[in-house]
């Protein structure tokens, strides 16, 4: 990406009951906020109806905001299998979403968003919405699922920036 480009990404922390989703801008070195919020599912009503309501959702979220790439965070190791089926579930319907819109889609594990934006794989999640307040200027924490969602799209900025830099570095060097 060069300096003047920007590149709007749309971060992503799965859920069946709360799924959150924050949006940023990348333009160089630089993050700038764009939205965030989370999407809720009715508890009480049957699996495919809520996966519906988030595709739905996140389908209007990306027609408004017209993101390049959406960061979802992936299945972590849980000790009930059944709910970490429903969160594979709402992985789908997000991913699904993404592909359907055309976005780039990547994907990250808790551990490398906490370490890229707290700095420590196993940081609370009081300290990655602390984070997020100060990395993007935002005048108090937003909520839990908000914040991990725009960790999500700040470790796709970070680990993009990166990436950038070291083909950069291997094409200098005539690799």
């Amino acid at each position: 990406m060069r300096p003047s480009e920007s590149t709007r990404i749309l971060g992503i922390d799965p859920g069946t009951r709360r799924t959150g989703y924050g949006l940023i801008e990348q333009q160089g070195n630089r993050l700038r906020h764009i939205e965030n919020g989370v999407v809720i599912t009715n508890s009480k009503a049957e699996l495919p109806v809520r996966l519906q309501e988030i595709y739905c959702q996140l389908s209007t979220i990306i027609e408004q905001f017209q993101p390049v790439v959406m960061a979802v965070e992936t299945v972590f190791l849980a000790k009930n299998a059944q709910s970490a089926l429903k969160l594979g579930h709402a992985r789908g319907s997000a991913l699904l979403c993404g592909m359907n819109a055309g976005l780039a889609v990547t994907e990250f594990s808790a551990l490398q968003v906490k370490s890229a934006v707290v700095g420590y794989g196993k940081a609370s999640k009081e300290q990655v919405q602390q984070m997020i307040r100060v990395l993007l200027n935002l005048p108090e924490p937003p909520q839990e699922d908000a914040a991990d969602a725009l960790a999500v799209a700040i470790c796709h900025a970070h680990s993009h920036a990166l990436n950038d830099r070291l083909q950069q570095t291997a094409l200098r060097r005539g690799r």
